[in-house]
């Protein structure tokens, strides 16, 4: 059966010796408390009791799945007594506000602790992720019902699905039909039916509090006559508990090739009393507040994912016995030698952990600008982080799940026949695994997000503000010859981008808006090799600056594998990206079918 153990010796090596997070906290409110004694004891107490506590249930739960019983959600065994431990270790707690019983403590922590639980166990860890709904109600909400539901959102009292999509439109919320009727005493009733709810209903905690997007009668079609709206599954008393049920049911449990323990929901509103958050049709708006999060959250799952599996991968290629070495005999008084001295098996075990630990670096980067966006006192540097989160969470979210698939594929492919077997445990890893590209955004509509809105629609300041960035990283550490071999083809690939961007620009204007369409997955995969190529490059001077340490010489030695057997991919992707859209528009329709 597999096994896991929390990655914290990298994620300090990010906070510490790469992005120095601990100077940037000098300069942010609220960060006192955020030594690196206090933020090394939380890592080491959450890895804990990820590799004790969850891992242990992941596969049984795998196995078991969630249940729909007389209308009630049942998780599978042990989840009840994790979560009940995971609420008195106050892990839901570590960065909401303290005005809400938060603890204050950086999104840096919050998203090296949530990585350390989705690897143990994704499916668990999903039912306990509120950011985006806590975020929505903080943002947006009335005071009265921030002091009525955020404590027990925070405190893991309540849980916080996100209602949306309805059975016949998906991404396209415009076309949603569920109705909010207002009622005299300012309230509505919320009557329609969504799907793929994530943890739309489940037996950990007392309530479930729904967001639910739905149209008021007589508002405008599509997305601009959309509110969003608080209706818990048990109304809320006015001293905080809970009272009568509130006709939010559970219909069916979907049936997924993967996450099966966590319950993915169809769920009846039938006259269910709702509160509005934020204005009158403006609930798109209001749900733009936990976007950047959620998508962050599908990054961290991308990146974790991948860790357990490559944590897997790599302990059965040193254990695993087949063939000799090309260069002869490693193992001469064995049968055979392990399967880590074949260069095929390191190409696929570099290959993911260039990416995890590439992915790891940019999600601690963007842990940083969350911190920033949130507590800094410059309203300048304020509004360029946001961009620079509006620019980066697509890209983490898309290329994140993209290349965590890929990986864990890889990590399958390590045991080969024995990871096609189920009771080795690593089929679950590519099954858990798939639903990040789809659910949040397809890695499509990530792509177009970030071409078309983000970059192409601020006539892209918000590209040039990251470009610029690496181009002064890059300007910086020129002279420095032991990074030569990183400088100059990241300097290269700072201009191509620009370049790129500039050409599909054009190709938009005087051909076809197509022109966006067809070239945005590929340049949203361009964007993330280039990231990860940033990244690479700041760990690559840490490395060096850490000496000889076998630490520091692996660390070196996966950014120079990187750079020579990845960042390559970029060339086919630039080349694709600009090869017109008439190669995908000009065949009918009708040819597609058989």
């Amino acid at each position: 059966m597999t096994t896991y153990k929390a990655p914290v010796r990298d994620t300090q090596f990010l906070f510490e010796d790469v992005f120095n997070i601990y100077d940037t906290y000098i300069d942010l409110t609220g960060t006192e408390d955020a030594t690196p004694d206090l933020m090394n004891s939380i890592m080491d107490e959450a890895g804990k009791f990820a590799t004790q506590e969850l891992h242990p249930i992941n596969y049984s739960g795998h196995e078991e799945g969630a249940r729909l019983e007389d209308g009630e959600v049942i998780t599978p065994k042990g989840f009840k007594e994790a979560y009940e431990k995971y609420k008195e270790c106050g892990w839901s707690q570590l960065s909401e506000t303290p005005e809400f019983g938060g603890q204050g403590l950086p999104r840096t922590l919050n998203g090296a602790v949530s990585e350390f639980m989705l690897s143990a166990n994704a499916s668990f860890a999903i039912y306990m992720t509120r950011d985006g709904s806590v975020a929505a109600i903080e943002r947006n909400a009335s005071e009265e019902l921030k002091q009525k539901y955020l404590p027990k959102l925070i405190d893991g009292s309540w849980g916080g699905p996100m209602a949306m999509t309805e059975p016949h439109c998906g991404s396209d919320l415009g076309m949603l039909r569920t109705k909010a009727e207002p009622q005299a005493d300012g309230t509505y009733k919320i009557t329609g039916t969504k799907m793929f709810i994530t943890g739309g209903d489940a037996d950990l905690g007392e309530n479930a509090i729904h967001l639910v997007l739905a149209r008021i009668p007589g508002s405008p079609e599509g997305i601009k006559g959309i509110s969003l709206f608080i209706t818990p599954k048990y109304l809320v008393n006015d001293d905080g508990s809970v009272g009568e049920h509130n006709n939010v049911n559970c219909g069916s449990i979907e049936h997924k090739m993967g996450l099966n323990a966590s319950s993915t929901c169809v769920m009846n509103f039938e006259g269910a009393t709702g509160w509005l958050i934020g204005d009158v049709n403006k609930g798109m708006r209001a749900m733009f507040a936990m976007v950047n999060k959620s998508r962050f959250l599908i990054g961290l799952q991308g990146t974790a994912i991948a860790e357990v599996a490559y944590q897997n991968a790599a302990e059965y290629a040193h254990e695993r016995i087949q063939m000799r070495a090309l260069t002869g005999p490693k193992n001469p008084d064995g049968a055979a030698d392990p399967i880590i001295v074949h260069p095929d098996v390191r190409r696929m075990l570099l290959n993911q952990r260039s990416f995890i630990e590439g992915s790891r670096a940019l999600n601690t980067y963007i842990g940083l600008l969350f911190d920033e966006q949130e507590r800094s006192q410059d309203p300048e540097r304020q509004k360029e982080v946001g961009q620079l989160l509006d620019f980066l969470t697509p890209i983490c979210k898309g290329f994140a799940s993209e290349m965590g698939t890929e990986n864990t594929n890889l990590a399958l492919q390590c045991f080969g026949g024995h990871g096609f077997i189920r009771e080795n445990g690593m089929e679950q890893f590519v099954r858990d695994m798939r639903a990040a590209q789809i659910y949040e955004g397809t890695t499509g509509i990530q792509g177009l997000d970030l071409l078309a809105r983000k970059v192409l629609g601020s006539q892209g300041e918000t590209l040039k503000l990251f470009t610029k960035e690496i181009h002064a990283f890059c300007k910086e550490n020129a002279g420095n010859e032991a990074m030569k071999e990183f400088i100059e083809p990241l300097t290269a690939l700072n201009k191509e981008w620009g370049d790129l961007t500039m050409k599909i620009g054009m190709a938009a204007m005087e051909k076809s808006p197509d022109e966006i369409g067809s070239a945005s997955v590929d340049y949203l995969m361009y964007a993330g090799y280039a990231s990860l190529a940033y990244m690479w490059a700041k760990m690559a001077k840490a490395a060096i600056a850490g000496g000889d340490e076998a630490f520091y010489k692996a660390k070196l030695q996966t950014a120079q594998f990187y750079y020579k057997r990845i960042l390559p991919r970029t060339k086919l992707h630039a080349e694709t990206m600009l090869s017109g859209a008439e190669y995908l528009m000009d065949m009918d329709a009708e040819a597609f079918l058989r």
